[in-house]
């Protein structure tokens, strides 16, 4: 068993350190001090908006956004260059990968989607749908746009 040593923690700054040091490698955007934006009629179906959204800073590649859809609303076809990853954290949507068929996302499913995959993601028809995106950058590009998906591809 592996027992953490409180004693073994520094419990103040060492002498030489002042306080901007140590807070400055943390960065933190506050709630709402970022205003939502509309998605991109290019790369998404229906009513989109994007909020907080984010983006590490290098060496660290990994980038990200809150995302909702309303009822019909979805991306356009794209894939990842190093995959995605989806947290559904608010009504009911549909995730599907390019040839099979489209599956349902919950609130509180979690969604890997493999590098390269072509896929899109979005809101049911009757409920919308918020997740959590997140992916990393290849290169400096985080997402490779592709064609919208039809309202036929939609409804099946």
């Amino acid at each position: 068993m592996n027992r953490l040593m409180i004693s073994a923690l520094p419990l103040a700054l060492p002498p030489s350190a002042t306080f901007a040091e140590e807070t400055s490698m943390i960065d933190i955007t506050r709630h709402g001090s970022t205003p939502a934006a509309s998605g991109p009629e290019s790369y998404f179906t229906g009513t989109v908006s994007i909020d907080a959204p984010f983006q590490a800073t290098p060496p660290a590649r990994v980038g990200g956004a809150t995302v909702t859809f309303q009822p019909g609303a979805r991306t356009a076809w794209h894939t990842h260059p190093l995959g995605q990853t989806l947290i559904v954290t608010a009504g009911q949507g549909w995730v599907q990968e390019w040839g099979k068929p489209a599956q349902v996302m919950n609130k509180g499913d979690i969604i890997w989607i493999r590098p390269g995959v072509k896929h899109w993601h979005g809101a049911s028809a009757t409920s919308a749908m918020s997740h959590l995106a997140i992916a990393e950058s290849l290169d400096g590009k985080a997402v490779d746009w592709l064609e919208k998906v039809t309202d036929e591809q939609y409804q099946q």
